[in-house]
């Protein structure tokens, strides 16, 4: 078949059995051919024989796992079988079993030959020693795995089609990987396999290696390695200390990763680890290694008690999620799940790639098929009277594209419109941007580059908090000081699963409707209007729900939604975008990175009496959220009595993509600041650092001078009886006393434990809601809160089935709570809906419910006592049928909003982490113990 397609110049062809790799290689270019091998009888047999077991290369990776399971099952009498066992239990740990059904072992080997993808299969089937089958033709042909990787690409005449796994009959094997998570969807880091065949040494009793294959892969290479050096200086020798120093002090010169790849001394180091815990066991007594291990560690165990009052029922209760059934089915609408109108358009963004460029053109590559384009939008087709307006805030808006002049490696550009999304995509990817650099200042790219030139934005004097105390004086008090130490934290990607994603549909009169995934519906909508020139009341934005957002579907979301509204308006079709992953996290932003260096002065004690902060906050290009940052990361550090607390923040502007609300912004790197500060302090004076946190939690006096508005009355700092509380249910000091015994018995394994409190500013907004029952008694409510998976519908049902039950119906405790629906934000239906962020929107949007039952409530009461006068018994329903038959107004809306005076308030929380260290560094331990 290969050779007809070839022979027929067919153009691209590709072979497929799952084409899972589409998922993690997307595929921008348009293969010609597709070949499924699922069905090819030679490409999917799996044989056993006395030497090993053969798995056709369209084997599924959980069709392996079983196979390789009955195979040990079979052989199991034989030492070497467990290979198979210990390679099965490596591959439940890749992927997710959908990728583990669908993709084929054989697609993997050639991935990882191919695009070098970091495949955990081909370094354990290369520790294992095994071999390939390629078939050319005619041909065929037998290659080592390792040989196979280092070959080129295989030509379009041949095919993989089979992994020989050898039986081996005494030896030790083992598997290793070390991964964001143990389990599912995450790429390793680094993983390895080893396989050693051992006897003993008459003179000494030591472990002789006779045979070894030290396998080491996704480290940073193109492909897994064999440690071909460490296996030659191995082979044939008594396993002492000294030998195991030699081979570990080359493994880390072999393990040596590319250089621009992530954790380099990280992956070096694990892989050390990794070898180390293979050979050690096997070494000379003389490494003096402890094998205690105090396998009577303490369980952990958790319960959660809500004490319910019956007059609230059903706030508070246990209930099913709201939607739960429909968004676990797969049956919830999301933004991109709504069908698409007649002639719709898919669009993409065209990106620039420079930091600080003039842009003198861009053109479309003539790689792309014309005929896919329909329109390549920018900011000269900004219609009269609409703004280059891409995002607002209160601090300022954003630009939708940048105009002849791109600041940051991001910058939107253009907005490419073609027939399909996958076509845009190819598309935009393929547009030729012409740059001019010529008589450029440098772009800032650091806030070390911001600071030389004084490159800030301002942060408004109501929103930079106060500083406590006089820290000289602090200082002064203190009888142990560091200076100048230094934190740097850098940025992170939101990682929804669903991602920016919006539809704009132009309706009559000069309208638009767009379907949004936003946290904030009413900006969006407000964006739009700007942009194209039209009245607000002429744009409409609708969001059912989000399928996750951190706050990257806040600010971010705004130029999706009003690029395609810009692209509708202008060609006068339907125009949507689903923006692929790479595009997105080149242009989300993302957390603010820091770069924070203090001083701290404390007493021996560990009480702290001086603190000051100097801080960078790297915001990127464009005003967004950034002003509010200093206010959040210092109202969260604040969660410990610093004595004097000084600091100087600036807000740098630089020319990268401008960054945004991240879930706790400013707020996580606030209390990540101070629990360093903490370390650092306990580590300077030999204590535990639980004991330093707990001797600065505050009291209600400090309390007030660091929170002055919202410290609350006393009863209401829990904060102490909260640290108390959980030492006692944790049995703190039991596992303390255990933590530090295990510690001592074990030089390699080592645990910790850390009890960290949390003191959380929450701040109130205001929200609107509408309640409307309908004639049958089924009740409508609008809120202007967005469904992020908060479970905000749920606690709006709740409250509305409460607040409605206080008329006291019969029979209505029970019923009302299913009477309830929940419907989407709609920009025109409900304004004000304002943003979905803060962790206060489900309090808010409750209240304003309850507001608006209190008012239908009260409009029903007077024909509930009238009937129940007569009647003696009053049903809901017909209560709702009198009331429509007595024109009572049975649709209402509030908007709740807060005494700006008392908006805020503290929550406390604390919470104990124990954790076992899975691999630590060894090497220099091994050379003061050699």
């Amino acid at each position: 078949m290969l050779l007809s397609i070839n022979s027929n110049r067919v153009g691209l062809v590709k072979l497929v059995v799952g084409n899972t790799s589409a998922g993690y290689y997307k595929e921008l270019e348009n293969c010609d051919t597709y070949i499924d091998l699922r069905y090819i009888p030679e490409l999917s047999c799996i044989r056993r024989d006395p030497v090993g077991i053969e798995i056709g290369a369209a084997v599924t990776i959980s069709k392996a796992i079983c196979a390789l399971r009955e195979a040990f099952r079979i052989e199991s009498p034989s030492e070497g079988a467990i290979v198979y066992k210990k390679i099965a239990a490596h591959m439940e740990k890749i992927g997710t079993k959908f990728v583990q059904n669908t993709g084929s072992i054989g697609g993997n080997l050639v991935m990882a030959q191919r695009e070098h993808f970091p495949s955990d299969i081909a370094t354990i089937l290369l520790g294992a020693g095994a071999f390939v089958n390629i078939r050319s033709g005619t041909a065929y042909e037998t290659v080592s795995l390792e040989e196979f990787l280092e070959r080129p690409h295989l030509d379009s005449k041949s095919v993989l089609s089979s992994v020989k796994i050898p039986l081996y009959r005494k030896l030790l094997f083992e598997t290793y990987r070390a991964a964001p998570r143990a389990h599912g969807n995450a790429l390793a880091y680094v993983n390895a396999a080893f396989l050693a065949e051992l006897s003993s040494c008459g003179s000494s009793g030591g472990a002789v290696l006779n045979k070894c294959l030290l396998a080491f892969g996704a480290y940073g290479k193109k492909h897994a390695i064999r440690a071909r050096e460490v296996e030659k200086l191995l082979t044939g020798r008594v396993l002492t200390a000294r030998v195991l120093y030699e081979a570990i002090n080359l493994v880390k010169a072999t393990v040596v990763p590319e250089e621009g790849t992530g954790s380099e001394a990280y992956r070096s180091s694990v892989a050390v680890g990794f070898l180390f815990e293979f050979l050690s066991p096997l070494a000379d007594a003389t490494i003096g290694i402890s094998r205690c291990t105090l396998s009577s560690k303490m369980l952990s165990s958790s319960r959660q008690v809500f004490q319910l009052h019956i007059d609230y029922r059903p706030v508070g209760e246990p209930i099913v999620t709201s939607g739960a059934a429909l968004q676990a089915s797969g049956e919830a609408v999301y933004a991109d799940d709504i069908p698409s109108p007649e002639n719709c358009l898919h669009g993409s963004f065209v990106y620039s790639t420079k930091p600080l460029a003039r842009v003198r053109g861009i053109q479309v590559n003539p790689k792309s098929q014309s005929n896919w384009i329909s329109g390549l939008i920018n900011y000269k087709d900004i219609p009269k009277g609409g703004k280059n307006v891409g995002s607002m805030t209160i601090f300022g808006s954003e630009p939708l594209f940048a105009d002849d002049f791109t600041q940051c490696a991001g910058d939107r550009l253009a907005f490419l419109v073609a027939g399909t999304q996958k076509e845009a995509d190819v598309a935009s990817r393929l547009a030729i941007v012409n740059y001019d650099l010529e008589n450029l200042e440098a772009p800032i790219l650091t806030v070390e580059d911001a600071v030389a030139r004084s490159s800030f934005f301002q942060v408004p004097p109501f929103l930079y908090p106060k500083e406590v105390g006089d820290f000289s004086k602090g200082m002064a008090e203190a009888d142990h000081q560091i200076f100048s130490a230094e934190v740097k934290i850098d940025s992170q990607y939101y990682f929804y699963m669903e991602s920016q994603t919006a539809l704009a549909v132009p309706d009559e009169d000069n309208c638009m409707v767009v379907y949004s995934s936003s946290q904030c519906p009413e900006y969006v909508h407000a964006t739009i209007a700007q942009c194209i020139g039209v009245p607000e009341h002429n744009v409409r934005v609708i969001t059912r729900r989000v399928g996750g957002g951190f706050g990257g579907k806040a600010i971010k979301s705004m130029p999706v939604a009003t690029a395609c509204a810009l692209a509708a308006h202008v060609l006068r079709q339907p125009v949507r975008i689903y923006v692929n992953r790479k595009t997105d996290m080149i242009m989300a932003g993302g957390r603010h990175p820091m770069k924070i260096t203090y001083s701290v002065g404390f007493k021996s004690t560990g009480k702290i009496t001086a603190l000051k902060l100097d801080i960078l906050v790297d915001a990127g290009i464009y005003t967004d959220i950034s002003p509010v940052i200093p206010s959040n990361f210092m109202a969260v550090l604040r969660k410990y009595d610093w004595g004097a607390l000084s600091f100087d923040i600036k807000v740098c502007k630089t020319n990268t993509v401008s960054r945004s609300a991240m879930r706790g912004p400013g707020e996580v790197q606030g209390s990540y600041v101070a629990e360093a500060i903490i370390e650092n302090i306990a580590s300077t004076l030999s204590v535990n650092a639980d004991c330093v946190r707990k001797i600065n939690l505050h009291t209600h006096d400090s309390l007030m001078l660091f929170h002055p508005d919202s410290s609350g009355e006393v009863p209401e700092y829990t904060l102490s009886l909260i640290w108390e509380k959980l030492a006692q249910s944790s049995e703190y000091s039991q596992r303390r006393e255990m933590v530090s015994e295990f510690n001592k018995c074990n030089v390699w394994k080592k645990r910790g434990l850390s009890c960290v409190p949390i003191v959380h500013e929450l701040i109130v907004r205001p929200a609107p809601g509408r309640v409307s029952i309908l004639r049958d008694g089924s009740i409508v409510v609008e809120v202007g809160g967005i469904e992020l998976g908060q479970g905000l519908w749920t606690k709006v049902k709740q409250m509305t089935a409460f607040a409605l039950g206080l008329i006291k119906c019969d029979a209505l405790e029970v019923d009302l709570l299913e009477k309830v629906r929940i419907i989407q934000a709609d920009t025109l239906s409900l304004i004000q809906g304002g943003f979905t962020a803060g962790s206060t929107t489900s309090e808010s949007s409750c209240e304003a419910v309850r507001l608006c039952c209190e008012i239908l409530v009260e409009r029903l009461r007077p024909l509930k006592e009238k009937l129940k006068t007569e009647m003696g018994s009053v049903q809901w329903e017909m209560l709702i049928q009198q009331a429509h038959m007595q024109v009572v107004n049975l649709s209402t809306s509030s908007y709740s909003g807060p005494d700006f005076s008392s908006n805020r308030y503290l929550t406390y929380g604390a919470a104990v982490s124990e954790v076992s260290s899975i691999q630590i560094e060894c090497l220099h331990l091994i050379g003061f113990l050699c």
